[in-house]
């Protein structure tokens, strides 16, 4: 079976743990030793992964030195990649020593440079902050801050991926039976400005929507996108509140997901069941074998006939808050 697995930021870097080398060492050993199962399992992977928290880390460190070292958010972008990228094709590694060929690949991903998104930025980058802290920030740095949860983090454009410039390498690698790690952060923003010229732009592409583009690219059976929350919820926030088991993605309406939050893996997985035919699933990292199977998580299927619901009280991993963004 050929998959596409997102990791989400967060998954690599827990919300209020420090982004130290360590932690994202460990968090990324973590996140291997759920995905081997599926790999051993002689299976097709191409793992992609959020970068917020990476990206906003290198930002900061940016804009701590001299004014003419401060890079922009598409080089910074690589930079995660490159990063995040080393971390999980080693952890592999030394989890398959014998038995599995990886490779990362710096992924360019093309949008538009009229995109509307470039006038309202809405895509959390970096560590969260008091409401206090955000607006100081913005106001020295001339950063955009919006509320996350409790707290506030900074905000940049995440315009819609059009083209995965790399997918035919990535396809080439995956033919030949290579776990490709690749799409980090949604790719390198780029724009083409004149015959064919590329420039890199000031932005952070959403993951979910490139892995899914790139899940299509593909010819994927089946796109996973993982977090730390179990599942999609319908009346979130509310008492009432029930995990989503299965539906069709005309189930569901996008308003009623959280903008920033959920709404961006459901919109991804709409996509892709819908312009392919073939399921897509959100779940928790630590169930993603049983995501797979459809026994955990959410999956959007255009077979699904009825909405089915978990039962009412019934989650896979109580201990996990049921708030985070990527």
């Amino acid at each position: 079976m050929r998959l596409v697995i997102a990791l989400g930021g967060n998954a690599l870097a827990r919300r209020g743990e420090p982004i130290s080398a360590e932690v994202q060492r460990s968090s990324t050993r973590r996140a291997v030793t759920a995905l081997v199962p599926l790999i051993s399992a002689a299976n097709q992977v191409v793992i992609t992964h959020g970068n917020g928290p990476q990206v906003g880390m290198l930002a900061l460190q940016a804009a701590a030195g001299p004014k003419d070292g401060a890079y922009p958010l598409d080089i910074l972008g690589a930079e995660s990649e490159g990063l995040i990228g080393y971390l999980i094709e080693q952890e592999l590694r030394n989890a398959l020593p014998t038995s599995n060929l990886t490779a990362v690949i710096l992924t360019q991903t093309l949008v538009d440079a009229a995109d509307p998104a470039f006038t309202q930025p809405t895509k959390p980058v970096g560590p969260v902050y008091s409401r206090q802290d955000a607006e100081r920030l913005a106001k020295e740095r001339g950063w955009h801050v919006a509320p996350d949860g409790q707290h506030y983090r900074r905000v940049v454009a995440s315009p819609a991926p059009k083209s995965i410039l790399e997918a035919g390498v990535i396809a080439l690698l995956v033919n030949h039976g290579v776990t490709v790690i690749c799409a980090g952060g949604g790719g390198i923003p780029v724009v083409e400005v004149r015959d064919g010229v590329l420039l890199g732009i000031e932005a952070v592409i959403d993951k979910d929507a490139a892995s899914a583009l790139l899940a299509r690219n593909l010819n994927a059976d089946r796109l996973i996108l993982l977090t730390d929350v179990d599942a999609a919820y319908l009346d979130w926030g509310k008492p009432e509140a029930r995990a989503i088991k299965r539906a069709r993605p005309s189930m569901l309406d996008l308003k009623t997901f959280p903008a920033g939050s959920m709404r961006p893996k459901i919109e991804a997985a709409m996509d892709f069941a819908t312009r392919t035919g073939k399921p897509a699933s959100i779940g928790a990292l630590e169930n993603v074998v049983t995501v797979l199977a459809g026994t955990s998580g959410t999956t959007i299927d255009t077979a699904c006939l009825l909405l089915e619901l978990y039962p009412a009280g019934v989650i896979a991993h109580p201990h996990l808050r049921l708030s985070a963004t990527d």
